[in-house]
């Protein structure tokens, strides 16, 4: 006995609310990227996908809606603008998370791979937007139906399916290649990679998706296409924002005690006492985005999220 599905009241709170959150946590990053100065390539991807995010909301909405009254060519345009803006949000969404992970990756090989990566990611949101056409176009007795809905079958499923799991593969790993040298606490490696482990939620959600595609559709294939689609978006903006997070938790934490900074890996501290002042010399690692032309100099103000150039710089501070 199947379970019984979402009400079409349930689909439009769950799109209205998941979207309204997954806006408001990309305006924090944005804010926090305008604020530091350090708007990059991947930020543009972030934009671009709660836009689309957006516009999937106004189309879900008016396309979930007893709408008798429109002509049946606006309702199939309704469904089709679903369906592509839902592929807008996911591969927007993937490309914001490679390019994140693009601008923290030194020049050389491993940098090629990348941006060779990011090359694929764009082909495969070509391949998809092509195939819904093909395959709602040579089929077109849906057009017909009240509330007319594409059967994509099990060609798009295994197609979503292959790509989302392979894309949030690579969305994992890539972290663990980038950061397996870096001289880092165990426990801030573990913060790292976890906040980009969180791609296999979406990895579960799009399966989930893609299930409901075989199944038949309806509003379970909504439901899940809804939550897939602000999932994603919220995962690729999850990196600056708990690092943002962080940092002022550090922050309060440092300004609570007057005990000297405490440095990651490196060398030996050494404390000289005088008679009047204590120093305290210590090593810390900076992590900072480095561009495609030059690295970028080391700052102590950084707040980028996870920096992963392993240079070392040695900052005193006195106390008199």
């Amino acid at each position: 006995m199947s379970s019984p599905g979402p009400t079409l009241h349930q689909t439009e709170v769950a799109n209205i609310s998941l979207t309204i959150v997954a806006v408001l946590v990309t305006s924090l990053r944005l804010c926090i990227r305008v604020r530091q100065k350090r708007l990059g390539i991947d930020d543009a991807w972030a934009a671009l996908a709660m836009i689309f995010d957006f516009l999937l909301l106004i189309a879900d909405c008016l396309y979930l809606q007893d709408y008798e009254d429109y002509p049946q060519n606006t309702r199939v345009a309704l469904y089709y603008m679903v369906a592509q803006f839902f592929y807008g949000v996911v591969w927007t969404s993937k490309l914001c998370m490679m390019f994140t992970i693009v601008r923290l990756t030194i020049p050389g090989a491993f940098r090629k791979f990348l941006m060779f990566t990011v090359g694929i990611f764009g082909f495969v949101w070509a391949l998809l937007f092509s195939q819904l056409w093909w395959i709602c176009e040579t089929q077109p007795s849906w057009k017909s139906q009240p509330h007319p809905q594409c059967d994509l079958g099990r060609r798009v499923a295994i197609t979503q399916m292959i790509t989302d799991v392979l894309a949030d593969f690579v969305l994992i790993v890539a972290p663990f290649c980038l950061i397996y040298k870096v001289r880092l606490s165990k426990s801030q490696k573990v913060r790292i990679l976890s906040v980009f482990s969180t791609s296999a939620i979406t990895t579960i959600v799009s399966l989930t998706h893609a299930y409901y595609i075989v199944a038949g559709g309806g509003l379970k294939e909504v439901m899940s296409a809804v939550v897939e689609a602000s999932m994603s978006l919220i995962v690729a903006n999850l990196s600056v924002v708990v690092a943002f997070i962080f940092r002022i938790s550090s922050d309060d934490d440092s300004s609570s005690t007057q005990t000297p900074i405490i440095t990651f890996g490196g060398q030996t501290t050494r404390k000289r006492i005088a008679p009047t002042c204590i120093a305290v010399e210590t090593t810390t690692i900076v992590l900072e985005d480095l561009s495609e032309s030059r690295l970028r100099s080391v700052k102590t103000s950084d707040d980028d999220e996870i920096t992963l150039n392993n240079r070392e710089r040695k900052q005193t501070k006195e106390w008199c």
